[in-house]
């Protein structure tokens, strides 16, 4: 990479390098996406999703109405598997383009918010699955009558859970939003305080336009967690708005000049 005299590489050359990120981004994806494909199909990841349902469905299995779902349902499985797998490279290729352009305090909080992204992801879909999707499952089941017979078609089921699963973990990344919001200075603890109400009334927005087909108990169970998390949100951005005092050591050190009127010895 070639730098000019103030340290600061060329436009062109920028464009070149962000290709490059581009590239490697899109080749980890495809890559990632094989391997989610040999994972969905030897592993039997679908028999996990549907486990949940197995007690509401004739002989525990879904309905197939065409014979190409199952196949074309494995492949929309291994793409999703593929972002998860190659995100953290994504996001790798994404921060050493970005990184040069930040703060090293910026880089001290964005780093960890990140790594605390994944986990917080992990935490949400494990959410959805053990609580969140069999409570909705049996609250859609009490629904049903003697003069019909319950019959779940693979394609519609499977993507109820995918979105389901996906919108738990998106939601929880709101903690990691806000603490790199708070550290780049563009919200603040009061600013979060006094936008409660209307956080609230967002939260039952979003989780209902989050939430899969019309069912209402996931937005109600999607609810509760956001405004959960917006509470927790605010406390960290009491901590990364402090932190950087703490660093300074400012605060606390008495002023070196001399209050106005007062008598200077000598």
């Amino acid at each position: 990479m070639r730098y000019n005299a103030k340290g600061e590489m060329p436009f062109l050359d920028h464009l070149e390098e962000l290709r490059w990120r581009i590239f490697k981004a899109g080749g980890s994806f495809v890559l990632a996406a094989i391997v989610g494909f040999v994972i969905v199909h030897y592993l039997h990841v679908t028999r996990f999703l549907v486990r949940p349902a197995a007690p509401y469905l004739p002989d525990g299995k879904l309905t197939v109405l065409d014979p190409l779902t199952p196949f074309f349902f494995e492949i929309k499985l291994a793409i999703i598997i593929g972002i998860l797998l190659a995100f953290p490279i994504i996001l790798f290729q994404l921060w050493s383009f970005l990184s040069p352009a930040l703060e090293k305090r910026e880089k001290r909080i964005i780093v960890p918010a990140l790594y605390m992204g994944l986990v917080l992801f992990g935490v949400g879909v494990s959410l959805a699955y053990f609580i969140a999707l069999p409570i909705s499952l049996k609250f859609l089941y009490s629904f049903q009558t003697d003069t019909a017979n319950w019959m779940i078609g693979m394609n519609e089921y499977l993507s109820f859970v995918i979105r389901l699963l996906l919108s738990f973990g998106i939601i929880f990344e709101l903690p990691v939003v806000i603490m790199i919001l708070a550290s780049l200075g563009l919200v603040t603890p009061k600013f979060l305080r006094e936008k409660r109400r209307h956080a609230i009334v967002i939260s039952t927005v979003v989780a209902a336009i989050m939430s899969p087909g019309d069912a209402m108990t996931v937005t109600f169970l999607m609810m509760f967690p956001l405004i959960i998390l917006y509470e927790i949100s605010i406390w960290l951005a009491v901590f990364v708005r402090k932190k950087p005092e703490i660093e300074s050591g400012d605060a606390g050190v008495p002023p070196t000049d001399p209050p106005e009127g007062a008598v200077q010895a000598g």
